[in-house]
């Protein structure tokens, strides 16, 4: 927004489009941006550098991934609780394990 306009491009603010704005106008709301641009950097800080990790975008992925594993689904046949104690599952579907290990105990 702010280098738009900084060019005298307005299509980001309709309102203002429509009116005529002098070049001390604009460098004054320029100022303005990035006067915001700054207070949001340093208030924001610690949230712009967490990393967030997968699971957290795609919570579904490992139930997806593990409801399409043919293998899977054979041993699962053989009784939940078996297949759930399995030693590679908590490694392999560390976020279902969790969730199921409750159930389990």
């Amino acid at each position: 927004m702010k280098q738009n306009i900084g060019r005298g491009e307005f299509s980001q603010f309709p309102n203002l489009s429509q009116t005529s704005c002098q070049e001390d106008d604009v460098s004054t709301y320029v100022q303005h941006l990035n006067a915001l641009y700054s207070d949001f950097e340093s208030r924001f800080e610690d949230i712009l550098t967490v990393v967030v990790t997968p699971w957290i975008i795609n919570p579904y992925e490992e139930l997806t991934e593990l409801s399409t594993n043919e293998e899977f689904k054979v041993q699962f046949k053989n009784g939940n609780q078996h297949f759930w104690l399995q030693n590679n599952i908590p490694v392999t579907y560390p976020v279902l394990w969790n969730i199921a290990r409750k159930f389990l105990i």
